[in-house]
């Protein structure tokens, strides 16, 4: 081979990925970022503007999705029916008894920015007591560093994006505040906090990941509620307008879109020696990671590793713990929609703009390990448009249904609770060997169980929703939905679990896999627990900030004599 033309190779451009190639970047490093997925132009691509907006999602560009099969899941128990999902005008969504994918069931995006294009934008901490599940529940894994550890890296996370935030942290102390102050809560996550107060629990501002105000050259947010829709205006701080615009700047990233790796290459001496990527015209092409970085997430990243361990039995990769591809994590979630007595103009406003805390702990609820948090929820349940109040929440027809549609457009509220999940024997990532993708390696497939405790914490998490609707003098629910019948999951982890031991974990504190010389992992795969319902993105990114500190330490950037 040639002298490397790179100091590091990142595959995958989403939160992980993103991070690690700006921070090597800042560091000296020339990096080379691939993703399988196209880029996306947020003026030319995302449609909030366009009088159809509502009858669009994000947008699918050719490559933007990865394909990925699932296992058949569990039968339904009759006992477990209240957790049904349902619809007052189509009934239930899943009629048949057993578990099954909703959807695109596995809710991501491949580009340049990954998932964080489509995302809402939570940009929470881990809450510490969700790091030390084993040592103090007996439960799940414990991570091989703690909170104060990686503090410093939330801070650099966050400075770069622009987080807006509350001046109290919580259970997430801060050693500064955060970089912009928190976002007004709009009128149903102030009706809600009123009903919440009521109940003695807490209601507070997210940290989101919007800008409250003019930063960094990049417009504050307009409240037009369509962040899962793709920002035009870039103000939410996904991967592409923050880490990725930070490391193109640097002039010592070369992005590339649109290239699927296909195949890793064993070298001497426990070494990754390059890396085989077929790009947009097709070629195959050969490129050397003096140090590689995967960061394709909790399905992609294992499915990579395991395809390469399965076509070269004697040069298998992270695979002495047998840990690669288990412990699969989801995002358990619950939502309630209800339509409240007054308007709200519920259609505006920051999404996710308000949390409870209260139940986020791991000992939150009793006889249960893992806890989850409630939001606010209208947008991401999409009821923000008059289509879907006519579709899915005023029955009826013609002008006595058009009369009450407009009536009672504005009034949709939503709770959702999301929550931990612990991994169990029936939660996990392997190859689907009778189906391929059009480069010939084998789908990742998903399996997926809803054990005894899961189930326990669902129900709890559909009982506080209810709840605080009820107490917010919400008298008619017209949807509910959750993880219950069906998997639909934003968040997944743990596949390429992080931890001290080799013999129980794939990657070590720094993200580097076990007895490996130059392979880091640098995405949710490596959490060794889910947390009590945070959104991960900011996780992700401090980790591989962290993790990138350390690499650029020991492995000096071509061309360096000092």
């Amino acid at each position: 081979m040639s002298a490397p033309s790179f100091d590091v190779v990142v595959v995958g451009a989403g939160a992980g990925g993103s991070a690690a190639a700006w921070r090597l970047a800042s560091h000296g490093q020339r990096v080379l970022l691939l993703d399988a997925g196209p880029a996306f132009d947020p003026a030319s691509d995302y449609r909030l503007h366009q009088p159809d907006w509502e009858l669009t999602r994000f947008p699918e560009k050719p490559g933007s999705r990865g394909r990925y099969t699932f296992a058949p899941m569990q039968a339904l128990d009759p006992a477990h029916d209240d957790l049904r999902s349902w619809n007052r005008i189509h009934g239930r969504f899943n009629r048949g008894n057993q578990r099954i994918a909703s959807g695109e069931g596995y809710h991501h995006v491949r580009g340049i920015g990954g998932s964080t294009l489509h995302y809402t934008g939570e940009a929470h901490r881990m809450n510490p007591h969700s790091m030390r599940l084993q040592a103090d529940h007996g439960a799940g894994a414990d991570w091989p560093l703690d909170y104060a550890q990686l503090e410093p890296y939330y801070l650099e996370a966050e400075k770069l994006i622009g987080v807006a935030g509350p001046a109290d942290p919580g259970d997430r102390w801060r050693s500064a505040p955060y970089p912009l102050p928190p976002h007004r809560l709009c009128r149903a996550s102030r009706l809600l906090g009123k009903a919440a107060d009521g109940l003695g629990w807490s209601w507070e501002v997210s940290p989101r990941a919007a800008l409250s105000l003019p930063y960094d050259g990049r417009l504050p947010c307009n409240y037009c509620g369509g962040c899962n829709r793709g920002c035009p205006r870039g103000d939410k701080g996904s991967a592409d307008v923050t880490f990725v615009a930070k490391a193109r700047a640097s002039g010592r990233c070369d992005i590339r879109p649109g290239c699927a790796v296909v195949a890793l290459v064993v070298g001497e001496g426990r070494r990754i020696a390059a890396v085989d990527y077929v790009g947009p015209d097709g070629k195959r092409v050969r490129v050397e990671t003096p140090q590689l970085v995967l960061a394709g997430g909790a399905i992609e990243t294992p499915r990579l590793l395991l395809a390469h361990n399965a076509a070269n039995p004697r040069q298998r990769i992270a695979h002495e713990s047998g840990q690669l591809g288990r412990n699969l994590m989801e995002s358990s979630g619950w939502t309630s929609v209800g339509l409240a007595p007054e308007d709200l103009a519920s259609f505006g406003g920051l999404p996710a703009d308000a949390i409870c805390w209260k139940f986020n702990r791991p000992d939150a609820i009793e006889g249960v390990v893992g806890g989850y948090k409630l939001s606010t929820a209208i947008h991401e349940t999409d009821l923000a448009g008059p289509v879907a109040y006519a579709r899915r929440a005023i029955p009826g027809w013609g002008r006595r249904h058009k009369a009450q549609v407009r009536e009672q457009f504005g009034r949709a509220v939503a709770v959702s609770a999301t929550g931990e999940f612990l991994p169990n024997a029936g939660s996990f990532v392997d190859l689907d060997d009778a189906r391929a993708d059009d480069n010939g390696l084998p789908l990742a497939r998903i399996h997926s169980h809803n054990d005894a405790m899961t189930l326990r914490r669902l129900a709890a998490m559909a009982r506080s929703c209810r709840l605080l609707l009820q107490a917010a003098g919400v008298e008619t629910l017209v949807e509910e939905y959750g993880t219950h019948d069906f998997y639909s999951a934003a968040h997944v982890f743990g596949t390429c679990r992080m931890g001290s031991d080799p013999a129980t974990s794939v990657v070590d504190a720094d993200l580097k896999a076990h007895g490996w010389q130059n392979l880091l992992i640098c995405d949710a795969s490596v959490f060794p627990s889910s947390g009590g319902g945070e959104a991960p993105s900011l996780t992700i990114q401090a980790l591989a900030i962290r993790a990138a500190d350390r690499l650029a330490t020991t492995h000096r950037p071509i061309g360096d004599t000092t």
